[in-house]
């Protein structure tokens, strides 16, 4: 038998298990830089204009650190520019979608029934390698036609929607060797994950240190830097792609060949076996929901922390920004409040931070569907653990794991933009106070996900889609001038402006509120349904 054989059948199931997802993710990337192209024009409607943002852009390491370097003052490299994080989000999905068609399958048991039938080797890996490629490109073909539309040219058009998928492409083929190396979905999503922080670290450190200095050479290093190396609308390098085009077949060739190593349900990294006998510490339900908890904490709070030092590293230069477009100075004051500008942007930024700690608070929570579908629940609930103190002992993490993510960003934000501007003092309680009063708004995912496990389990994975739509009501409906009552569809639409907004309490309440009945209801459904049903 071919060790490619039932490749088809295995693609039109994985289309249809990511009949929503897939879509979701391909439409929100593919119009971020088309809306953030309209901005642009709408708020720097002179080239003047462009250059004095273009000069602001060079001179701030700040900005170079968060979204990478800017290669012309024309419209169309600055909001591939501005669109910069797309690069680094098209490479999370992609790295998520192989993992969870691969180890995840073969953590859950799905693998070894499929691998029973007429199924090959290779075919599973593949199959996602097929869907994750396709999805890619059909993004950057929807990026390119959205810029087309705005009257950009078609060469850069076409550059920027290939450099999107270049990236996809290379940060799914890390996916799918990180699937082989554990016998853990976790591990191999952390491996990924890490993977993909540290070409960012190495694009930031190379572009912050420019082509002049010593460590400029940090960026070639990157994945992410060579997307943006491609130069759209700035003279493209073509040749680039030739580098992206040696990764993926590098890797893909690897992850074959480490598949060709290893057994199912094993992974090439021997499992770290723990001793015969539990520590004292792991005598309860809450113990050892800190045991699995801990490094996915600290990794989200230490990305948030270092994400949030660098937007405050970067909240004096707004100013600089906006001198030369009142529109970019209203729409700031909309979105962050009415004080000062530096208050506008940081309050704007909070919403980032809320989006990435509802992210963790999902995936904390839905910790009790993995450990319900792999069977490791079970025993803990055979002793005289009750399912509500169980459930308990996750939820805890869901619902306050966020809060210290966000206290992590805040702090580390507050803190640098303090010894910037000279005054930590005054500034770090404000900038805190701006990320932990996001919280309400937050739990409110981490409801959602609760809910969805309690009651309908089989559809836990919908609130992610919940995520995805919020974030693009928040971010992108001003900009789209949305209807009000649309916009407050999401929960982050009702959080208080800060710093340099006024705290209203009645909001607040009303999302704490309904965070405690979507638990309450969660909690309840899983106390009277059966384990691993529908």
């Amino acid at each position: 038998m071919s060790t490619l054989a039932g490749t088809g059948g295995l693609v039109r199931l994985i289309l249809r298990r990511d009949r929503l997802l897939l879509p979701l993710w391909i439409l929100a990337l593919a119009l971020l830089p088309v809306q953030t192209a309209a901005a642009l024009d709408q708020f720097y409607s002179t080239p003047a204009a462009l250059r004095e943002l273009y000069g602001t852009i060079l001179s701030t390491p700040g900005l170079l650190a968060m979204l990478g370097p800017a290669f012309d003052a024309t419209l169309g490299a600055l909001t591939t520019w501005r669109a910069g994080l797309v690069f680094t989000m098209v490479g999370l999905a992609s790295v998520l979608t192989v993992i969870r068609h691969t180890r995840t399958d073969e953590e859950a048991g799905r693998r070894e029934l499929l691998g029973a039938t007429v199924v090959g080797r290779n075919a599973p890996l593949a199959a996602v390698l097929l869907v994750t490629f396709a999805a890619d490109l059909a993004l950057g073909g929807l990026l390119a036609a959205g810029m087309l539309g705005l009257g950009l040219p078609a060469t850069g058009s076409v550059a920027f929607g290939l450099s999107v998928t270049a990236a996809g492409w290379m940060f799914a083929t890390v996916g799918a060797v990180a699937a082989q190396l554990t016998e853990g979905a976790g591990a191999a999503r952390g491996l990924g994950l890490g993977a993909l922080g540290l070409a960012y670290l190495l694009r930031a450190a190379g572009d912050t240190s420019g082509s002049g200095g010593g460590l400029g050479w940090l960026s070639w290093l990157s994945p992410i830097g060579w997307a943006q190396q491609t130069r759209s609308y700035a003279g493209e390098r073509w040749w680039v792609f030739a580098l992206a085009v040696v990764f993926v077949v590098v890797m893909a060739t690897a992850a074959l060949a480490l598949l060709a190593r290893r057994d199912v349900g094993a992974g090439v990294l021997p499992a770290r076996l723990g001793p015969a006998t539990a520590a004292p510490s792991l005598r309860s339900p809450l113990a050892l929901a800190w045991r699995l908890h801990r490094g996915m904490l600290l990794g989200w709070s230490a990305g948030l922390a270092v994400m949030g030092a660098v937007i405050g590293s970067v909240a004096d230069s707004v100013n600089d920004m906006a001198s030369e477009s009142s529109q970019l100075k209203d729409l700031l004051e909309r979105l962050g409040g009415e004080k000062a500008l530096s208050d506008a942007y940081i309050a704007g930024a909070m919403v980032i931070f809320a989006l990435a700690a509802a992210g963790y608070g999902i995936q904390a929570t839905l910790r009790l569907r993995t450990e319900e579908e792999s069977l490791r629940a079970e025993p803990v609930l055979a002793t005289s653990v009750g399912r509500l103190r169980w459930a308990a002992s996750h939820l805890a993490f869901g619902l306050l794991g966020p809060a210290v993510a966000l206290a992590a960003a805040g702090l580390a934000e507050g803190l640098v933009y303090g010894l910037v501007g000279g005054d930590v003092g005054r500034q770090l309680p404000r900038v805190l106070s701006g990320a932990l009063v996001q919280l309400p708004a937050v739990l409110v995912l981490s409801g959602i996900a609760m809910a969805l496990f309690g009651l309908l389990p089989r559809l836990a994975p919908v609130s992610w889609a919940a995520l995805a739509v919020f974030g693009f009501l928040v971010l992108l409906g001003p900009l789209m001038q949305l209807n009000q009552w649309v916009l407050d569809i999401a929960p982050f639409s009702h959080i208080p402006k800060v710093p340099g907004g006024q705290v209203v309490a009645t909001p607040l309440v009303w999302l704490l509120a309904v965070t405690a009945l979507l638990v309450a209801a969660g909690l309840a459904g899983f106390r009277r349904r059966d384990l691993s049903s529908a």
